[in-house]
């Protein structure tokens, strides 16, 4: 799989260990989500700075928060990363529950992202569209191996869409 910021990386049987950079996500870390919701996107920005510094080949970025324009926030966020070029030469991982927000991510970031992730939860025809989109854009997926009815894909099944 080749994915991009500014600069290629390429993941595949033979990489070692890839270092996700975690800490740009609302969910999971309590200081970003205070920057984000106080509008403190510089001071966001340099954690995603501090996580490349320190090695991170791709960075994960999350902001689903209830009280939170999602889309709004991520492509605010997506562009000021845009604007760093010490920070956009990783690839993105594009990380939401809410495809609007994924979206979002898609059209403001550089490079080929990566989205995390689309499921069959909601059904094939949906589980096509938002694949299909995310193709439009360039983007690798994380696919959840779980269909309409919410159960996990066992054996050829979960191959069937991928």
């Amino acid at each position: 799989m080749l994915i991009s910021g500014l600069e290629p990386l390429k993941v595949g049987k033979l990489s070692n260990f890839v270092n996700i950079g975690e800490r740009c996500n609302v969910a999971g870390s309590r200081k970003f989500c205070r920057l984000i919701k106080n509008g403190q996107y510089d001071e966001a920005l340099s954690i995603a700075k501090l996580q490349v510094e320190n090695g991170a080949q791709i960075l994960d970025i999350n902001m689903d928060e209830g009280m939170l324009d999602g889309p709004a926030a991520m492509a605010r966020f997506c562009n000021l990363i845009s604007s760093e070029p010490d920070i956009s030469k990783v690839p993105l991982c594009i990380d939401s529950s809410n495809f609007a927000v994924i979206e979002a991510g898609l059209k403001t970031s550089q490079g080929k992202c990566v989205v995390n992730s689309i499921s069959l939860k909601a059904g094939e025809a949906d589980f096509i569209e938002k694949a299909t989109i995310i193709r439009r854009f360039g983007g690798a997926v994380v696919v959840m191996a779980f269909d309409e009815e919410v159960k996990l894909l066992i054996g050829t099944e979960k191959w069937r869409f991928v």
